[in-house]
């Protein structure tokens, strides 16, 4: 009973972290086209954010000594990745297709297992592999020269690979005793993801009036800094927080299905608040694309091999995709 309630609890979280997450595109496209630099937007939501987490981190200041690399990668790639190219690509593509394009990231994992950490996978999964790269091929319209914006595909393709860190360090070190508190990961995740910012965004040179002004949402002119708010407060806060504690208690590859669910939740608000409308052809490649996503998410790896105990203990300090292990230095 208690194991069942704590699947429904970390269900339930997956899917407010989804729908969190799913909402930072249509919030965030209007204060770029009210004339905010996509990096000035993601500074913003991290810094945000980072302040608002900032009590979390004092709580846990031992963290980065105890676990430097697992805080460092989770910043650089669950934080400033993905949030960086995300926001650069949605200013180039709708909001859907970035985030169809970004939720490659299952079968980017599945190929993280096989051929980084050659271990084998099931036949299912490959064709989950297929399937998601065969929608993206309709998404995108192949077939008349890749009407989309190359560069904003390429932009939603590095926040795809990004997410693949995002799920593997979310879970890290979830089962051990000595295992790192999910709040302190992201606290710290969002701090260093705002100091990495800071080097590249050149916030100095980020137009502050546009924050006082309104933004264009499909005809209706709403505050800008109230759609700010959203992106740091729920986008941001509390989709990491759903997202980490709903991965350690389901794993990465039930919470990425239920994750899935984030590229539909914002083609929909896309297309209700923004306008975006995508044709038959694209709608059902996306559809396709979640399938596959779905099919690779669920299917379980093979066993891997028996190995002598050393290359076994060796191994253990290794990250898996699926049930990562404590890091020795995400």
């Amino acid at each position: 009973m208690q194991g069942s309630l704590g699947k429904s609890t970390g269900l339930g979280l997956a899917l407010a972290s989804a729908l969190a997450f799913g909402g930072s595109g249509v919030a965030a496209k209007p204060l770029i086209e009210a004339g905010l630099e996509p990096l000035h937007v993601t500074w913003l939501r991290v810094v945000g954010a980072a302040l608002v987490m900032l009590p979390v981190a004092w709580r846990h200041r031992r963290l980065p000594v105890r676990r430097p690399a697992l805080v460092a990668g989770f910043g650089l790639l669950a934080v400033a990745g993905v949030q960086a190219c995300y926001f650069a690509s949605i200013s180039r593509i709708p909001v859907g297709v970035a985030l169809l394009v970004e939720y490659l990231a299952p079968a980017l994992v599945l190929g993280w297992v096989r051929f980084v950490q050659r271990r084998p996978v099931t036949r299912a999964a490959a064709v989950g592999v297929v399937l998601a790269v065969g929608g993206l091929a309709c998404v995108v319209e192949v077939w008349s020269g890749l009407s989309f914006d190359l560069v904003g595909l390429a932009l939603a393709l590095g926040a795809a690979c990004c997410q693949v860190g995002y799920f593997v360090l979310s879970d890290h070190g979830g089962d051990t005793s000595d295992a790192a508190d999910p709040l302190g990961v992201i606290a710290y995740g969002l701090l260093i993801g705002a100091v990495a910012l800071t080097a590249v965004a050149a916030p100095w040179n980020l137009d502050w009036s546009v924050l006082a002004g309104r933004a264009d949402m499909h005809g209706a002119r709403v505050p800008a800094i109230l759609l700010l708010a959203w992106v740091v407060l729920v986008a941001t806060v509390v989709a990491y927080l759903t997202g980490v504690l709903s991965i350690r208690r389901l794993s990465p590859q039930v919470a990425g299905v239920v994750a899935c669910l984030e590229a539909v939740i914002a083609t929909v608000l896309a297309w209700v608040l923004l306008g975006e409308h995508l044709g038959t052809a694209q709608i059902i490649g996306g559809a396709v694309v979640l399938a596959g996503a779905f099919i690779a998410q669920t299917s379980a790896p093979k066993a891997a091999p028996a190995e002598p105990v050393a290359a076994s203990a060796a191994a253990a300090a290794e990250p898996d995709a699926y049930k990562a292990e404590e890091p020795v230095q995400r």
